[in-house]
């Protein structure tokens, strides 16, 4: 049974997260290594900025061969315009279904400015199947 239904008794705490002025390249290793499908992106006190994808790092490297130049920091490739967050304690179920209408896989969750977790489909199934458990 689901104990809770408050997001921050099931995002992940401590996301996967690089810097805007990293290079393509160092994100891309990031993103492999950890295995994720993108990662969030922030500044030196750990305000989020952006968010940075796998497709948005292939759109970097496309770009950067046909133009023969460097794939270009984070800064150039990420999202950061109208940035969709989800807060500590909001509903898990409220979160799901936002994402699901919004098409999105994850939301960076954030508390006074500052990054604290993330929430993905695979939090939202672990969820899911606790429930049904």
């Amino acid at each position: 049974m689901l104990n809770s239904v408050n997001l921050r008794d099931h995002m992940l705490p401590h996301p996967t997260k690089v810097g805007a002025d990293d290079s393509i390249a160092e994100a891309m290793h990031v993103i492999i290594d950890n295995k994720v499908s993108g990662v969030c992106v922030v500044d030196s006190q750990d305000n989020l900025v952006g968010i940075l994808s796998e497709l948005d790092c292939l759109r970097a490297m496309l770009d950067s061969t046909y133009n023969r130049t460097s794939p270009g920091r984070v800064r150039d490739y990420m999202a950061s315009d109208n940035l969709v967050v989800a807060h500590p304690n909001e509903d898990i179920v409220d979160v799901a279904q936002d994402m699901l209408s919004k098409n999105k896989r994850r939301r960076p969750v954030v508390e006074n400015g500052k990054l604290i977790g993330q929430i993905t489909c695979r939090q939202l199934l672990r969820a899911v199947q606790q429930f049904a458990q």
